[in-house]
């Protein structure tokens, strides 16, 4: 054979295995630098496969004998049909997808009225209008997850949209039906192509590694369906979750409302949520709204009960098995950052994979996409690419962007100690918030108006309703990270009286478009009543003195050199509690007062930044 034949015939063989090679060839994620990238072939939307069924649940909460069965929609690359591609799933549930309550007057409760009596009227009940077109339930997360090698699914809580069952708002069936989709993307439930019929639909695209993701409610349930500890959940990124229904809707034993809400209460988001079935509405009104609600709300109170355990995630974490990637803002007044840190804390306890992003502004605000690729790319795909071994607290400094957060070994702040600052008199003006203790007997007053707003009170020169107590002004910056602790003691001259407690950074800016780190650094807010314990109050004898201990909300912020810190005490929080008429005078024993203050660097640090 000649030399040139055999060259020939090798050519041949090499292009016929190439051949072979490309005809055999799959579409499949690409990784780079550990996070999943976009795939050509995966981003034509005209390409993408969207359906919708129904995933039956363990549970019956609208009344009809039968096992409530969850709206689902699926959208996924056509690569899972036409190349038997299997992809894992990142899912996103919630209550508003098929719309909410119009806001009607008199749908939130009466706040103006004495504490421990009840609303002076009965509240309005608005219906939701049910909105939305199958088989598309949402189309959030599609566009960024979908191109680069995901599903994405998203279902309707229970009673919403063309979900059956209840609104619970917190109760067992809205962690049960996420986990039931769970359960059918690996095969475990069953899933129907109609809401009453008998046809069945597999999840055979499904690689049964779910992660979940989500914003307020909708960051709420990634973690209700964690706590199940279901298989197959591997990782969650809550962003701004309410992670308990108490804490959202109460404070240390004080009825106290979410910022931006004032008179919201946990029916009144029943109400908001509620659009389901329309023929099962009364049903989940009579045994829901006004039965096991207004059994347990208790807003004459605001005690920890039953109630509300059964809806405190925390309560509920130890089947969580999930790695858990938290997102808050420091500054969220409605959802606040409490909710974020008790759950980050106790899942870091309980040994599993952890980080937390803090930013510096409002509601909302997920991780930067990076981070989020990095922690699905790891969990879901199992790319090694030690996400794992990342630092576990990223805290967006006060002027930086969401996208460019400051690593840290955790939060609160390793290097975060605890200074006891101790008041001197002066309150009405600006008394002295220092290190040392003076041997005078000092007792100061405020009188309750709550038609002086928080802000005002903060930026008045003198006030007698309320007491204010500054440090020296900083010489250098100081970076307060973790909880501040307000140990007081008061007495009351009425049975009960609203407690409020401001950390602000002084002078207060009063430009319009003020940052919203400048003023404002932390906040709290605490029943007198419930001195003892968030379980039990007992009325205030007038005149005798309590004492009460009680955490701020978490922060992590750096006051400017040139700025005091002020504590500032008052009474009703007109943005926030219950408001009572005018007249109730709190006193404060100074000498049994103190704030705790978390500062990297500790005292001595302290002591250098105000000498």
């Amino acid at each position: 054979m000649k030399k040139s034949t055999v060259i020939f015939l090798i050519i041949t063989c090499i292009c016929a295995l190439n051949n072979v090679s490309v005809a055999q060839q799959k579409t499949i994620p690409i990784f780079k630098n550990g996070e999943a990238q976009i795939v050509p072939a995966f981003n034509n939307p005209q390409d993408w496969i969207r359906h919708d069924l129904w995933v039956e649940t363990e549970f019956d909460t609208d009344g009809d004998g039968l096992l409530d069965r969850m709206h689902v929609d699926v959208t996924r690359p056509k690569q899972t049909e036409t190349e038997g591609l299997k992809l894992p799933i990142i899912y996103e549930s919630s209550p508003y997808y098929a719309g909410i309550a119009p806001d009607v007057p008199g749908m939130f409760w009466d706040v103006n009225h004495e504490l421990g009596t009840p609303a002076k009227q009965e509240r309005a009940h608005p219906e939701v209008v049910r909105v939305g077109k199958r088989p598309v339930i949402s189309n959030s997360q599609i566009s960024k997850w979908v191109p680069r090698g995901y599903v994405v699914v998203h279902s309707s809580s229970p009673g919403t949209g063309l979900s059956q069952g209840s609104p619970t708002v917190g109760g067992d069936n809205e962690s049960l039906a996420p986990k039931a989709v769970i359960d059918w993307l690996n095969g475990r439930a069953k899933g129907y192509t109609s809401p009453y019929g008998n046809e069945t639909v597999n999840a055979f695209w499904s690689t049964g590694k779910v992660g979940m993701t989500g914003t307020s409610y909708n960051g709420t349930i990634p973690l209700a369906a964690a706590t199940t500890g279901v298989e197959g959940l591997e990782a969650i990124i809550p962003v701004a979750p309410n992670t308990s229904y108490y804490h959202y809707y109460r404070s240390n034993g004080l009825v106290r409302s979410p910022g931006g809400y004032l008179g919201e209460d946990i029916d009144v988001l029943y109400d908001y949520i509620h659009s389901g079935d329309e023929s099962k509405r009364a049903y989940s009104n009579t045994t829901i709204r006004d039965t096991e609600m207004k059994n347990g709300m208790d807003r004459i109170t605001g005690d920890y009960n039953e109630f509300w355990a059964g809806r405190d995630y925390l309560n509920d974490i130890k089947p969580m098995k999930a790695a858990l990637l938290m997102s808050h803002g420091f500054n969220d007044w409605n959802v606040m950052p409490e909710h974020s840190y008790r759950i980050y804390k106790a899942a870091e306890e309980k040994g599993l994979d952890v980080q937390i992003y803090y930013h510096q502004d409002g509601h909302g605000g997920p991780p930067p996409l990076s981070m989020m690729n990095r922690w699905f790319t790891h969990y879901l795909h199992g790319i090694e690419n030690g996400v794992e071994n990342d630092k576990k607290a990223w805290i967006v400094r006060e002027e930086d962007t969401h996208n460019t957060p400051t690593p840290y070994d955790n939060f609160p702040n390793p290097e975060a100690k605890l200074v006891r600052l101790k008041l001197q008199a002066g309150g009405h003006k600006s008394g002295q918030l220092i290190l040392t203790k003076t041997t005078l007997k000092h007792q100061e007053t405020l009188i309750d108006d709550a038609s002086f707003s928080g802000d005002s009170l903060a930026n008045l020169p003198e006030s007698k309703h309320r007491l204010l107590y500054v440090t020296p002004t900083l010489k250098k910056d100081v970076h307060i990270s973790g909880l501040a602790k307000i140990n007081i003691k008061l007495a009351s001259n009425k049975p009960a009286a609203n407690l409020s407690v401001w950390l602000v950074s002084l002078p207060w800016n009063t430009e319009e478009d003020a940052p919203i780190t400048d003023n404002i650094i932390t906040r709290g807010w605490a029943d007198p009543q419930n001195y003892k314990s968030i379980k039990s109050s007992e009325p205030l004898v007038p005149g005798q003195f309590y004492n009460m201990s009680f955490y701020l909300q978490p922060d992590d912020q750096i006051i400017k050199k040139g700025q005091q810190i002020g504590l500032m005490i008052f009474s009703s929080d007109n943005k926030f509690t219950l408001l009572p008429k005018p007249g109730t005078t709190l006193t404060v024993d100074l000498d049994g007062t103190t704030l705790e203050l978390p500062i990297v660097g500790g005292e001595n640090y302290f002591k250098t930044a105000t000498h």
